[in-house]
């Protein structure tokens, strides 16, 4: 059999049943989200919004191209235009692969949320995911995703991680040769 990528399947579907995600860090400056729209105005919609499609609420589920759903949400003359229906390519990954889909799609294509970076990084750990595939599966590398899980503060986080010891304190000697510390008086 051969892979056929989602592309290939594009289907019209009503912007009423799709729902963005909630792990998004992706943003958008109000500048170049107003350079979306006039090239969804002036082009149409040249690529499609990913999603997951979830069966159970029959909603889909934005893995990619937020800002192209809010552009049909927030100006009229597009969804009057394009009749209320988003082109759409649908994926079926379980949520850690589509947090993956959702990160690399926007790393392709520029920056992120520092903050909502880390909570996705703490989001993938909680879901029992391993750095190595957080590395793999997200384009970062080892201390990268260390930053990351420090913005977290959530101790939880570097339980796998081995520490080593900086020093060892001792009872108010100073290291042989070292001058010993005055006493605060």
């Amino acid at each position: 059999m051969t892979y056929k990528s989602p592309v290939y399947q594009v289907i019209p579907v009503p912007i009423e049943k799709i729902k963005p995600n909630t792990y998004n860090p992706n943003t958008v400056a109000p500048p170049e989200l107003k350079l979306l729209y006039d090239s969804i105005k002036e082009d149409g919609y040249t690529m499609p919004v990913v999603c997951y499609y979830d069966k159970d609420t029959d909603t889909y589920i934005i893995v990619d191209g937020f800002h192209r759903y809010r552009i049909m949400l927030d100006y009229p003359d597009i969804y009057e235009r394009e009749g209320g229906v988003l082109p759409v390519s649908i994926i079926d990954k379980p949520l850690s692969n589509r947090m993956a889909s959702t990160i690399r799609h926007n790393r392709a294509r520029g920056s992120h949320d520092v903050d909502l970076m880390s909570n996705i990084v703490k989001e993938l750990h909680e879901l029992g995911r391993s750095d190595a595939w957080i590395s793999k599966h997200l384009g970062m590398d080892k201390d990268e995703i260390l930053r990351l899980k420090q913005i977290t503060g959530l101790a939880a986080l570097f339980k796998d991680i081995p520490f080593g010891s900086a020093w060892l304190p001792v009872d108010d000697e100073a290291p042989d040769g070292a001058e010993p510390f005055p006493d605060d008086e």
